[in-house]
């Protein structure tokens, strides 16, 4: 390792959340402590197309510089190499790339937040922020993910899923299972997704028909869940396997939920750090919340989502989040902030966890005790 350390900053991805990600990977640029760190800056175009620029000493000045617009586009094997330098003898030392020390994938939704990526940095035997191959695909596929909580005995909403074979095949049948388990409004929600893309509100037969049809547009499962009257309160967890729990946020939403529009377009939504909820409901939260992270194996960071039912105070976990926004204005880090923990600190103690959790998989006997 070198005098700083070298962080990978990937970014951007084939994904309906490329802008979203190329914002937190501008704004973790400019938090980054350049005396202590160096950042090589990975990105991912919509195409899927890996670019890589030059070793950053200072933050960038623009999202558009971290495009690399102005340059040739890298060839995706020469981009990925220094992930993979110091391998196998060390396969870049004449290109003077050194091996990336740790990797923070920055990278939302499809192929970024599923576990596909996470695989890469497995098989590059790298430390990397962030959850595990199986709990970030857990974590993404809201179907599987509500599986686990519903065994670890966490509350949840009423729901129903189907894939699209099945809908093209009986919708008339999975129209009259909504309809019956959970009536109108409902939302319908891509099951493989995040930022809130793809996702409808449907108060009627039509609205549920055509809403299922757009989510369909984002991935072959589609979850229809009941519609709850409730507040919407989230929680950051960060740890490996001792994890610990934020002070709990609330959000209210612009429009009729906290659709993408409400999170990143209007600015008009608010938070409340912490939110104003009795000491046992706190208490109550950030208990589910470190379950949900543990139930899903989870590592590094999550942010936590939860319904609080206004007419009895009822708590449903809704999902988890691995890589939640991560700017300095996203509630992820705000919570921390109120917990205690800033921005920078917050980041050092990711990096500390990849390393950690790196360090232990290396007392994993691979070999499945063979002696040579």
């Amino acid at each position: 390792m070198g005098s700083k350390i070298r962080v990978g900053l990937v970014y951007g991805g084939k994904s309906g959340e490329h802008e979203v990600s190329l914002q937190t990977a501008f704004a973790v640029m400019g938090e980054f402590d350049y005396g202590k760190y160096e950042i090589k800056p990975f990105y991912i175009t919509k195409k899927g197309q890996w670019k890589t620029g030059d070793v950053l000493h200072a933050r960038p000045s623009s999202v558009r510089e971290l495009q690399f617009e102005s340059g040739e586009a890298t060839q995706t094997g020469l981009a990925l190499a220094p992930l993979f330098a110091g391998l196998n003898g060390g396969m870049t030392e004449t290109e003077g790339e050194r091996r990336i020390d740790v990797v923070f994938p920055l990278l939302h939704g499809t192929f970024g937040e599923d576990g596909t990526i996470q695989g890469l940095f497995e098989m590059a035997d790298i430390p990397y922020v962030g959850a595990g191959v199986l709990a970030s695909a857990v974590g993404m596929d809201k179907i599987l993910m509500k599986k686990v909580f519903a065994q670890e005995g966490l509350p949840q909403c009423v729901y129903r899923y189907f894939n699209r074979t099945q809908w093209e095949k009986d919708a008339a049948f999975f129209i009259m299972e909504c309809e019956v388990s959970l009536g109108y409004p409902c939302f319908v929600k891509p099951a493989n997704l995040g930022s809130s893309v793809g996702i409808s509100k449907a108060k009627n037969r039509e609205e549920l028909i055509a809403a299922v049809n757009y989510a369909f547009r984002f991935d072959r499962k589609v979850i229809v869940e009941e519609f709850v009257d409730a507040r919407e309160i989230e929680v950051s967890v960060l740890g490996n396997d001792e994890a610990k729990a934020s002070v709990p946020g609330e959000i209210a939403p612009s429009n009729e939920f906290y659709d993408y529009k409400a999170k990143y377009i209007d600015g008009k939504s608010t938070m409340q750090i912490p939110a104003m909820l009795p000491a046992d409901t706190t208490e109550a939260v950030r208990e589910m919340a470190v379950r949900a992270f543990q139930a899903i194996d989870g590592s590094g960071l999550s942010r936590v989502d939860f319904f609080l039912r206004k007419s009895d105070n009822q708590l449903f976990i809704n999902e988890l989040n691995t890589m939640p926004g991560f700017t300095p204005f996203s509630m992820y880090p705000l919570m921390w902030k109120e917990t205690g923990l800033s921005y920078k600190e917050l980041l050092d103690t990711l990096i500390n966890l990849a390393a950690a959790r790196h360090a232990d998989k290396q007392r994993i006997d691979f070999t499945g005790g063979s002696v040579e």
